[in-house]
């Protein structure tokens, strides 16, 4: 079989230094198998066809029946005709010759043609990639049901070892003093290592905050050839062929996304915005322990705003806080968010608060968000405190250390109280509908739980040297 001829990596591809790294070895078999695929051949209706649907073309043959459809074919691998169904009219039908049999296809137009998931311009387009699948899928079943027992991944994807190694090898390289122009011999040395590769190793500096993020997959059509980078293997079809991952860019079939770890590291160039995106992608996209919008408001607020009156419970303009907001998403962290350009410090707490009510996923997680609840609702308060911490615990790394981070700056606040008025109960009630949100979407569930929100934030407040 085809199949047992194709190469695979070895470990021994993994060299003992990056400068010897060798490429991986893309498996080429299920390529060969799509361009061995029976090509579509249209079935032309001789005559004028009345009441034909104007999205249909001279292949739809009206209303005939299944053994009319597989005369019309004539045993042709490949050949296809539409036709509209005898015992339900309205409803078209695919029928098509494959394996020595006639399929026949229940047929959906919405502005695009499909019988499945993928959608399509054209039938002609429709029909091509339903022929690569069943015949990849007829040929090579039991070999696409173990593509992933030897991932590629595993060998040199995201692994470890090859990380630290090209890790250390950037590092030697800059340290070393380097003339400004690169030699022909380095610019080859950069060029063997693959997109995948480096998108494991090059991190922005060797203090990589590794906080673990899921991959964020979507389905994804590519133009030309595109080999799995998971498994190897080729991903066949002419479209939606795999899913791309919207953070780090990793290609993957869509069954192997189920089997690739949660280790996305996203890439700078792909995060197009600070606010509104997902936590945990923006610490790990800038290499931070926290988003460096909370750290950099925060010393702002602390610099010149801890004995403001009603620090975050005063609104600052609107207008202003969408321009501070919009410099972050622009300027990231060379926002200037300064006295000279925001003198209004509300401005800055607006932005914050604003940053948090943005998240898609709230600083305290819907996951979490009900044991949260549950906790407050203790009224014995050494057990409440003690469950509000076996909770903390069940955050995501990159949210318990922002929600760390926050609660050290709140408490600060609280000790300006004779001068901003601000103890942690009124905190409590500023922060709880903006740190946590009721998964249920509910007016009702939102206004039952304020109490308990502000209640969490409060504690958080008086107990952070405990609780963190």
């Amino acid at each position: 079989m085809a199949a047992s001829s194709n190469s695979s990596l070895s470990g021994s591809s993994v060299s003992s230094d990056a400068e010897e790294y060798q490429p991986p070895i893309w498996k080429s078999y299920l390529y060969q198998l799509q361009q061995e695929a029976p090509r579509p051949k249209r079935i032309i209706c001789a005559g004028e066809v009345e009441n034909r649907p104007k999205y249909y073309g001279r292949e739809f043959h009206g209303i005939i029946s299944r053994e009319q459809a597989d005369e019309l074919l004539g045993g042709v691998e490949g050949a296809y005709i539409l036709r509209e169904s005898q015992r339900q009219p309205g409803c078209y039908t695919l029928a098509l010759r494959f394996g020595n049999q006639t399929l026949n296809y229940r047929l959906f137009y919405d502005g695009k043609h499909f019988v499945g998931e993928k959608r399509f311009e054209s039938i002609h387009d429709l029909v091509t990639d339903g022929l690569i699948t069943l015949y990849i899928e007829t040929k090579a079943s039991e070999y696409i049901s173990k593509m992933t027992t030897n991932p590629i991944y595993e060998h040199i994807g995201y692994a470890t070892l090859l990380r630290e190694k090209v890790s250390r090898r950037l590092s030697r390289s800059k340290n070393e003093s380097r003339k400004t122009s690169v030699t022909n011999e380095e610019h080859t040395t950069v060029e063997k290592i693959s997109s995948l590769v480096r998108r494991a190793a090059l991190t922005h500096n060797d203090n990589h905050f590794n906080y673990e993020k899921t991959h964020n997959f979507k389905v994804h059509t590519f133009r030309g050839p595109h080999w799995c980078e998971y498994c190897a293997n080729f991903m066949w079809g002419l479209i939606a062929q795999g899913v791309r991952c919207s953070d780090c860019g990793l290609n993957v079939h869509k069954q192997c996304s189920k089997h690739v770890p949660n280790d996305c590291q996203p890439d700078l160039k792909r995060i197009k915005k600070v606010y509104c995106c997902d936590l945990t992608t923006l610490v790990k996209a800038h290499n931070t322990q926290r988003p460096m919008v909370v750290d950099i408001c925060i010393r702002e607020i602390e610099a010149r705003g801890l004995k403001s009156e009603g620090l975050y419970r005063v609104s600052g303009f609107t207008e202003h806080i969408e321009d501070v907001k919009m410099a972050f998403d622009r300027d990231g962290e060379k926002a200037d968010i300064s006295a000279n350009i925001y003198p209004d410090i509300n401005i800055i707490t607006g932005a914050l608060k604003l940053y948090f009510r943005d998240l898609p996923i709230p600083v305290i997680t819907y996951d979490t968000y009900p044991k949260f609840i549950e906790a407050a609702k203790i009224s014995n308060a050494d057990e409440r405190l003690e469950a509000v911490h076996d909770v903390l615990m069940l955050l995501p790394p990159a949210h318990y250390e922002t929600l760390r981070y926050l609660m050290i700056h709140l408490k600060k606040v609280t000790l300006n109280e004779k001068d901003n008025l601000m103890n942690a109960e009124n905190l409590g009630i500023v922060f709880g509908p903006t740190l946590m949100r009721s998964p249920e979407d509910s007016t009702l569930t939102t206004l039952h739980d304020m109490r308990y929100q502000k209640l969490i934030v409060q504690i958080l407040i008086e107990n952070e040297d405990v609780l963190f």
